[in-house]
């Protein structure tokens, strides 16, 4: 068996990968079966990549956009944690 089901996919896992032997070369079922879990590991971890970017810029957005509302905000005494209350 080369990898454990359930069990994320790892770099040295692929370059440690081993493959049993035939007559003719590697065994064409074991090697299919690893490449279709790698690319299924791959497109998994393009799917994460595309999320966290999507999310990353919709941060972006908010934080600029929230920028902008409060770029002209001043308080007194910016040294005192509690100068934007009133006193």
């Amino acid at each position: 068996m080369i990898y454990v089901t359930g069990e994320r996919l790892h770099p040295h896992q692929v370059r440690a990968a081993a493959f049993d032997t035939r007559w003719r070369g590697l065994d064409p079922d074991q090697v299919y079966a690893y490449l279709n879990r790698a690319a299924d590991e791959l497109e998994r971890l393009h799917r994460e990549l595309t999320t966290a970017n999507t999310e990353a810029e919709r941060i972006r957005q908010a934080l600029r956009q929230w920028q902008s509302r409060h770029a002209t905000c001043r308080h007194g005494d910016s040294g005192s944690p509690n100068s934007r209350w009133a006193r």
